[in-house]
């Protein structure tokens, strides 16, 4: 970012580029004031930072998605959003399972019936105009849902009334459940409550400073940090550019405001750490250098270089980025989830099950609901029946209800066994009998087991996802012990067949028998700190993923690997001299 100069300077023609070598190595640790610890601290103070942004405009920022489970702390913040909104201004919860005619707006039945003559009524979207919609739940919104509400963000209408809203998405999924990425990428905040608590809400909300001077090209700034940080949409750097307006609250947009907006709203959408800039060219590199006098003369031009900010700019970006973030990418990846409908790997539409509800439908392509049918003909008769009608009720298409029916997910314990050091042979005859027993139960509960053994320098699938039982003793009767602790690329590789099931529509267990004590890193190499670094590391990639798991101490003092089993919020057992029986009676106990 360019700043300005003393009076007579020479303005700069093209905004330096943002992706600088100094600003490619890792985060700044905690002991820095970066990093993890950085984040944490500001996590509420810009929460309510984006509340009284939001309540300034709620359409012209769309809105905001809110990750937190219910509790005191995003009631907080709800009341902070609703502190800030003028008493008149409309404040709606969407109910699950609306339908088009209450959302949109359709015929008001009793008011029809009283005057004899159609009567139509504004649906919640235009109730809510000028206001804020609360959705619970947001991550199993219907895909039908999701895309009104896109539709009514972008035209500002429904049915015809003005709907100008703002949404309020309360992001509860585990797993890979998250908000539609369409609905999602309208509103201009996202904020992670997930990780606090009720005594880390005293904080208060940052005001800024005025900027020193104002920033030439903010909206080109913008663009580069988006480009930076891998936000791939054009609504990002859009919304931070509405959010760096609002900040500036009619002054010229300084760095401070800059800075803040892509806070809040480009931190949370990145995909990426910036990387190094790009190589010299060869004919800049061989062209000579301009005569002292041309350097002395530029140097009084610009008295101050700009390298500072930006690196403040994008330091301060990258200490915005959700820690579960920065861990999936200085892991080697983010790992993108998408809504599902229903629950995750469950059937949109099952054959057959348990039924749970009704939905419209046509009974060819499903099974008939009678009494919804019934019950949705019912209210409209009277308007129905014609003179000398003799049916004792007329039912039409839309009235047709067919059964929503839920299949039993079946579940796949995935077995992450430590083959390494001298007491391997003990862990793996443990582990090879709990898994002849869950086994032996598999026929009965319809369930799957999966071993993964790590040892010397890496991890293998030793036995594929399978209910055979002869299949799994000819896999775990040969597996060998001894060696190294790669305890990350073992839980990597727990992870990866752990997702493989999850999409394949199973749910997958992730059990780790290990002391925790890893010395062998990704890369093969020795080393305690780094590959303790890494275990941990790729746990806390394993709580992303919002995966269930439960560690199980086989050291022989215990409390181990109590570190990693907190790193990916596991249960944690201690079961140092356990035999199959009682470890796999605390399998099914646990989980």
């Amino acid at each position: 970012m360019s700043g300005r100069g003393a009076s007579g300077a020479k303005p700069a023609a093209v905004a330096p580029p943002l992706s600088r070598p100094s600003l490619t190595r890792g985060p700044p640790s905690p002991a820095e004031g970066g990093g993890k610890a950085e984040a944490s601290q500001n996590i509420w103070p810009d929460a309510l930072r984006a509340a009284r942004l939001l309540a300034t405009d709620p359409h012209g920022f769309g809105g905001a998605v809110v990750r937190a489970a219910p509790g005191p702390v995003r009631e907080r913040w709800l009341d902070a959003v609703r502190a800030q909104l003028s008493p008149e201004t409309p404040w709606r919860r969407l109910p699950s399972g609306i339908g088009d005619d209450s959302l949109l707006g359709g015929l008001d039945l009793a008011a029809t019936l009283a005057a004899g003559r159609p009567v139509a009524r504004a649906g919640l979207l235009a109730q809510a105009d000028g206001g804020l919609i609360v959705v619970p739940m947001a991550e199993r919104l219907p895909p039908g849902i999701a895309a009104r509400l896109a539709g009514a963000l972008d035209s500002g209408t429904a049915s015809e009334h003005p709907a100008r809203f703002g949404l309020i998405l309360l992001d509860e999924g585990e797993g890979d459940e998250a908000v539609a990425d369409a609905l999602a990428d309208r509103l201009a905040f996202r904020i992670d409550l997930s990780g606090l608590g009720i005594a880390d809400c005293d904080a208060a909300a940052p005001r800024l400073e005025a900027p020193p001077a104002p920033e030439d090209d903010p909206l080109g700034t913008l663009c580069r940090l988006a480009d930076a940080f891998g936000v791939a949409s054009l609504r990002g750097p859009i919304l931070a550019a509405r959010v760096a307006r609002a900040l500036a609250a009619g002054e010229p947009i300084g760095p401070d405001a800059i800075t803040a907006a892509a806070r809040l709203v480009l931190a949370p959408r990145a995909t990426r750490l910036p990387g190094p800039e790009a190589a010299m060219p060869e004919d800049a590199a061989a062209a000579p250098p301009p005569p002292a006098e041309d350097h002395a003369a530029e140097d009084a031009a610009d008295p101050a270089p700009t390298d500072a900010a930006e690196d403040r700019v994008l330091e301060a970006v990258r200490a915005a980025i959700p820690p579960n973030l920065l861990d999936q990418l200085l892991a080697g990846g983010v790992r993108l989830s998408t809504a599902k409908a229903g629950r995750v790997g469950q059937p949109a539409a099952a054959r057959k099950g348990r039924p749970i509800g009704s939905r419209r439908g046509d009974p060819r392509r499903g099974r008939l609901d009678l009494l919804a049918t019934l019950r949705a003909a019912a209210p409209w008769q009277a308007l129905r029946r014609g003179e000398g009608d003799t049916r004792p009720i007329v039912v039409r298409r839309d009235d047709l209800r067919i059964r929503i029916l839920r299949q039993r997910t079946e579940t796949t314990t995935v077995f992450c066994v430590d083959a390494s050091g001298s007491a391997a042979l003990e862990r793996l005859a443990e582990a090879k009998g709990a898994v002849e027993l869950l086994l032996a139960e598999a026929y009965v509960r319809r369930d799957r087991v999966a071993l993964v053994a790590f040892r010397g320098a890496g991890a293998e699938l030793v036995l594929p996802p399978t209910r055979s039982l002869t299949r799994a003793k000819r896999g775990l009767s040969g597996l060998p012990g001894g060696g190294g602790t790669p305890l990350a690329a073992g839980i990597d590789a727990a992870l990866t067949v752990a997702l493989g099931v999850r999409r394949s529509g199973s749910r997958p267990v992730i059990v780790l028998l290990t002391d925790g004590r890893a010395n062998v890193a990704r890369s093969g190499e020795g080393g305690r700190a780094k590959a303790g670094a890494e275990a941990l590391q790729a746990a806390r990639a394993l709580r992303a993923a919002g995966l269930p798991a439960l560690v199980i101490d086989t050291g022989a003092r215990g409390e181990g690997a109590r570190a990693v089993a907190d790193a990916m919020a596991a249960r944690y057992l201690v079961l140092p001299r356990a035999d199959a029986g009682l470890l796999s009676a605390a399998v099914r106990a646990a989980l």
